[in-house]
């Protein structure tokens, strides 16, 4: 759903219900506030200044403080897409109904997505604790201020606003911390990275197969028999995909001339892919609780009539499968280097040296230096971030995580990743094109004739291979190669 809101294809309605209960929750607010109940972020200052009483004649002008101080985000600005998953998901936030904030500012958000108004945002400057620093540029948006996106133009808010007939947002009594207290950026933009990680995944598992018909491999370490010995469901899953995707290929004859065991780079494909499967499932669970529970604090508990400081912003339980998945994926770029690497190797393929079509022509060599390099640079990216944290606001807020910055690290990630396995994808199709005649797989020989009609088979003359990379690699990172496999 926050992938489909994100890119503009789902439109956000609230159900109204939900608005008399919003109503009864900012009546708690009030009331607990009325009786001189000290409250984080309403009727006292945040952070470092929470001993501070804000009395009920400074509320607006407090809040208004808030979200200017606190408005302290870094460029490069977040896509569109991004901005839009961040809101629809601090929307869902509020309709937890633990922040007791003002229906009218919840529904401001609606209209913003609705009528795709999108708040600049810079990504950078949170230290994944509550991405307040982020989130206040949303929040100043829905008070008139700042610019938007808008309709492909960049355009001040108040103008949009006024065009749209909408009016601004004036925060009172625990609006300001309500709106920028919360992990939405980081949870958002997660929830863009995981959707990517699936299907790049996915293309993953088939481009393995094409290569292991471009390297002419064994297939029987693929039999479900015994992965289903092994019982980790991501492995049971990888090798059945993979079997139907090489389904009728010429792997399937007897070869006397193939050896028992291939490297383990081909060998353990459905162990490793499997692997990262369970790792990407673990973490859309913990984030799936994230999006669709409450990280506020303070938490209005309407049962029982209260309001209470809470550290549920911690946002490790869903932070740590994310760094898990970022080491996981490090793993499968790694046995596509390796594999591409075996591809170029004729002591293992018995076909020629670099994948060369003849003699004179250097083709598939230099290229491993291009795959090694983007290999280096997602070992460093997988490198755990959420430990590296400073004391901070008096010391009080004494840890943290890094959340954004983690998020932002898999992306790049699964970028780099894009362009290994594009160069793994041109091996095996040269190899496949220089084994001649062979029959492949139903979804593998898809897969062959999409890439053949990206760039064509490496002949005759040496040629600058940039230009091929890029191509095949925009084909993974777009998707379109897997949506024209069919699967």
């Amino acid at each position: 759903m926050v992938e489909a809101i994100a890119a503009g294809r789902q439109k956000v309605s609230v159900e109204e219900t939900l608005w008399k209960k919003l109503e009864e929750a900012r009546s708690l607010v009030f009331e607990l506030s009325g009786r001189g109940i000290p409250i984080y972020g309403c009727n006292t200052g945040v952070g470092w200044n929470k001993d501070k009483k804000v009395t009920k004649e400074f509320i607006t002008g407090f809040n208004n403080s808030m979200l200017h101080s606190h408005a302290v985000g870094v460029g490069p600005y977040a896509p569109v897409e991004v901005v839009r998953a961040v809101m629809a998901v601090r929307l869902n936030g509020f309709l937890n109904l633990c922040t007791g904030i003002s229906p009218g500012i919840v529904r401001m958000y609606q209209e913003f997505l609705n009528r795709e108004i999108h708040p600049l945002m810079p990504v950078r400057g949170s230290v994944g604790q509550a991405d307040i620093g982020n989130l206040s540029h949303i929040a100043l948006a829905v008070t008139g201020e700042g610019c938007a996106e808008y309709h492909g133009e960049i355009l001040p808010v108040s103008r949009i606003l006024k065009q749209e007939g909408l009016k601004p947002a004036v925060p009172a009594e625990k609006d300001g911390l309500a709106m920028i207290s919360s992990n939405a950026l980081s949870a958002g933009w997660a929830c863009l990275v995981l959707s990517r990680a699936e299907k790049i995944l996915t293309t993953a598992d088939v481009i393995s197969c094409m290569s292991l018909e471009g390297f002419g491999g064994n297939t029987s370490q693929l039999r479900t028999e015994a992965a289903k010995k092994r019982k980790y469901e991501g492995q049971i899953e990888t090798a059945k995909a993979m079997n139907s995707y090489l389904k009728g290929s010429f792997l399937y004859e007897a070869d006397s001339s193939r050896p028992l065991q291939d490297p383990l780079c081909y060998r353990s494909t459905s162990q490793v892919h499997g692997a990262v499967r369970d790792a990407l499932y673990y973490a859309e669970k913990e984030l799936s609780i994230q999006i669709n529970s409450s990280d506020d604090n303070p938490c209005l508990l309407q049962e029982e009539r209260d309001i209470t400081p809470s550290a549920n912003f911690e946002p490790l339980a869903w932070v740590l499968p994310l760094e898990m998945l970022s080491i996981a994926f490090s793993h499968i770029s790694k046995a596509s280097c390796l594999r591409s690497i075996k591809l170029a190797n004729p002591a293992f393929t018995r076909l020629t040296r670099n994948l060369s079509p003849q003699e004179s022509v250097i083709a598939f060599s230099t290229i491993q230096k291009t795959f090694t390099a983007l290999d280096a640079e997602i070992r460093s990216l997988a490198n755990p971030v959420s430990m590296d944290t400073l004391p901070l606001a008096g010391e009080i807020e004494d840890r943290s995580t890094n959340a954004p910055l983690v998020v932002g690290r898999l992306e790049k990630i699964l970028d780099d990743l894009c362009y290994i396995l594009g160069i793994e994808l041109m091996l095996a199709g040269q190899a496949m094109d220089l084994r001649k005649g062979k029959i492949l797989g139903e979804v593998t020989g898809r897969g062959f004739a999409v890439l053949r009609k990206k760039i064509p088979f490496y002949d005759k003359d040496d040629r600058v291979l940039t230009e091929d990379i890029e191509a095949v690699c925009e084909m993974i990172k777009e998707g379109t190669f897997l949506r024209k496999l069919n699967i």
